[in-house]
């Protein structure tokens, strides 16, 4: 009887969490339904804003005309500190989502032990720190409903960083969105900004970039452009640091929705099986009182 008890017990806790994990995995497919839509909206903007920058900085009469002082951003150093802005999560149960940032991670820091480090997300600086990395600058709060006014901090405290001399390369750590079941660690370098496409790249973008000559040819800087160029550049980080804050944000609403969908068909499979084993139980008790009962009238004859 107390085995039939504790199975009882046991049922009513797995129950009990997969009532919580089917919640959970709701609120992030809704979530994440959003989050989805913005991330997918907010490339198209940063694409156009990069063909902006790539036809200032393309432009002879632009670059004689620029003031270093005035475009801190633009100078290139020798690279021997980098920072990596590390985009991961507030909250846990996200599936894989940290592990795989941190992997990826890993390997752009293998044989670099002075490289500074700037977080977003609560959990993914403690995974750094207990991994014995150190952190210089941390953000949190705003991992899956990011807005620009966060991109904007985190920009500022980089751009600090790097005028500053502190560090020669800013790189952004952060998981591109493909699919709901699919989602992609990624490297991206935004300090110094020199947008000149790899020849492989600019083999694949031949035809669009055909396509977009005669939408660009007759673009007009109002004033000049080498005098926009030092807000063209603010600009441009925050707009890469935000569309890489949503493309995290719908990565691990999706990564969560997964394991929490996971976790209730498990949950769903173990109450199955504890289901069985308590039919198997209360038969096994039933017979033994039977059998007791029987035995009982027997000696009474």
């Amino acid at each position: 009887m107390a085995n039939i008890s504790g199975i009882r017990t046991h049922m009513k806790s797995v129950s009990n969490i997969e009532k919580i994990t089917k919640a959970m995995g709701m609120v992030a497919s809704a979530k994440l339904n959003m989050a989805q839509k913005l991330a997918l909206a907010s490339e198209p903007f940063a694409e156009k804003l990069h063909d902006i920058m790539n036809m200032a900085l393309s432009d002879g009469s632009v670059l004689a005309g620029v003031s270093i002082r005035q475009n801190p951003l633009l100078v290139m150093r020798k690279v021997l500190k980098r920072c990596y802005v590390v985009i991961g999560s507030d909250e846990g149960l996200a599936g894989a989502y940290n592990t795989n940032i941190m992997k990826h991670l890993a390997v752009e820091l293998k044989g670099r032990d002075n490289d500074v480090l700037v977080t977003v997300g609560t959990k993914i600086k403690a995974e750094l720190r207990r991994n014995a990395y150190t952190v210089k600058t941390s953000f949190s709060g705003f991992s899956n409903h990011p807005t620009y006014d966060e991109a904007d901090e985190v920009a500022e405290a980089v751009e600090k960083l790097y005028v500053n001399g502190d560090v020669d390369e800013v790189n952004l750590v952060y998981t591109r969105f493909k699919s709901a079941v699919f989602q992609l660690p990624v490297t991206e370098r935004i300090l110094p900004i020199k947008l000149v496409k790899d020849k492989q790249i600019a083999e694949e973008d031949e035809d669009d970039n055909n396509a977009k000559k005669d939408e660009f040819t007759g673009v007009i800087f109002e004033p000049s452009a080498s005098e926009m160029l030092p807000y063209l550049t603010k600009y441009y980080i925050r707009s890469m640091l935000y569309t890489a804050l949503l493309q995290g944000a719908a990565s691990e609403l999706a990564s969560r929705m997964t394991s929490m969908t996971s976790a209730t068909d498990n949950a769903d499979d173990l109450l199955k099986k504890l289901q069985t084993n308590y039919n198997k139980a209360r038969q096994s008790s039933i017979t033994n009182e039977i059998n007791e009962i029987v035995n009982g009238a027997e000696a009474l004859k």
